[in-house]
């Protein structure tokens, strides 16, 4: 199964990883990634309704409703850990050709073989090119009109780009997103 996850983490990643670091040294291009890691025990479980109660390691407690596409949940005992991965990334680069890229969605998923203990990954890799609309120097901001005519501000990330960039560029935009949950066994 961790296997399958990383596959996955890698395929995803991959494109929107390596615009970013192929382009650091362009001036008018960049990226970030976060990954996040959290981890909980198993406290209940009720099969009948597929209900699973997890403490995380602040003693908070959560019960949530496995869908029936998870497989093996009867595998799961009370003490076993639930270990969920996530990473979102987003590269973007100045578009010099003037011609809009074709909005693109890929999707991915993985699951746990029957036998296995519960588990499986999921992402999704979204390409877009946007038309900047408004630079807002003093805030750091920039306005961003997507390929749907709908118009996002947001905060750079890193302010001396925006003097690298003028109203009328596009940028080709890459998002990717995914998540694994493992089960391992109680330690012993």
């Amino acid at each position: 199964m961790r296997k399958l996850a990383l596959a996955l983490f890698a395929v995803l990643s991959f494109a929107g990883a390596h615009t970013a670091l192929a382009d650091q040294h362009k001036p008018a291009a960049g990226g970030f990634s976060e990954s996040k890691e959290v981890q909980a025990t198993v406290t209940a479980i009720d099969l009948k309704t597929r209900m699973v109660t997890l403490k995380d390691s602040d003693g908070n407690e959560t019960t949530i409703h496995v869908d029936k596409r998870a497989r093996n949940l009867p595998q799961v005992k009370v003490g076993d850990v639930v270990k969920v991965a996530y990473l979102q990334a987003v590269a973007w680069k100045v578009n010099k050709s003037g011609k809009a890229v074709a909005p693109e969605a890929e999707a991915a998923a993985v699951r746990a073989e029957p036998g296995e203990k519960p588990g499986g990954a999921a992402g999704q890799r979204i390409t877009f090119t946007a038309t900047i609309e408004a630079i807002d120097l003093d805030n750091g901001t920039v306005t961003l009109k997507g390929p749907e005519g709908d118009s996002h501000t947001i905060k750079a990330r890193n302010p001396a780009n925006l003097k690298k960039v003028k109203v009328g560029d596009l940028v080709d935009i890459t998002y990717t997103e995914a998540v694994a949950i493992k089960v391992e066994p109680a330690p012993q």
